[in-house]
């Protein structure tokens, strides 16, 4: 059961996991705070707790509203668009036959039929990007399914709001936002990584820590670079 312990503005979400130490965390994009403590712990404690870390949580919350964030996309002539953390300008070409994409240098040229209007655009886009991270997502997932001896089943590629990845521990599933073809490729490595850890470890657990310690030990890094990059205009969290 969570909890709200409110704190002036700040609302921070309480609940309590068979864990030793507490945890507390600042999510992106928006700031959302969460306490976890052990079974046990009293209301009153961890309200005291949230009080002296107070001025780090706010701290936190700043340097995210100070973030870098990109304007809502329109797929239109000479707009900026990422591609595996690289920048490109789009160019629009109209021509009466299937949509194609080609990039060069540092262009991306979006072909489509005359008339297609944004959503359209955005379609097309949206399924580049699907299957550019399909080239990527089955070898990594091969490549760690050997190291950390365990079977994905089937994965799927999604928008997702809340979330850079998901997994279903119990299907073997594992789910990946398609914003990150526009993060670098070491990136996509580590959320794969950590939802294929879950299959070993389903909470965020001491051991599920360990086990990302023993495999990936530039996770924190990569998390952190994931978290500094330019966020898209809607808000993703993971």
């Amino acid at each position: 059961m969570t909890e709200n312990i409110k704190l002036g503005d700040v609302v921070i979400a309480f609940s309590r996991k068979a864990i030793k130490n507490v945890h507390l965390s600042v999510h992106p994009p928006a700031g959302h705070v969460t306490l976890v403590a052990p079974n046990g712990t009293r209301l009153e404690v961890a309200r005291a707790y949230a009080i002296s870390k107070l001025g780090w949580v706010r701290q936190q919350q700043q340097e995210l509203n100070n973030q870098a964030r990109e304007t809502p996309r329109q797929f239109i002539e000479r707009e900026s668009h990422y591609l595996w953390g690289r920048r490109y300008l789009m160019t629009l070409g109209y021509h009466d036959a299937k949509p194609s994409i080609i990039i060069d240098h540092k262009q991306i040229t979006l072909h489509v039929r005359p008339g297609s209007d944004a959503v359209k655009r955005a379609e097309v886009i949206h399924n580049w990007h699907k299957s550019l991270l399909h080239k990527q997502v089955s070898p990594l997932i091969r490549k760690w399914e050997k190291k950390l001896g365990v079977i994905v089943t089937s994965y799927f590629l999604q928008r997702m709001k809340t979330k850079w990845g998901s997994c279903n521990h119990q299907a073997r599933h594992i789910r990946l936002n398609t914003e990150l073809v526009k993060k670098p490729k070491n990136l996509l490595e580590y959320v794969i990584v950590h939802e294929m850890v879950h299959l070993i470890e389903p909470k965020h657990s001491e051991r599920f820590v360990a086990l990302l310690n023993e495999h990936y030990p530039a996770w924190r890094e990569a998390r952190v670079e994931l978290n500094e990059l330019p966020l898209t205009a809607e808000s993703w969290r993971k």
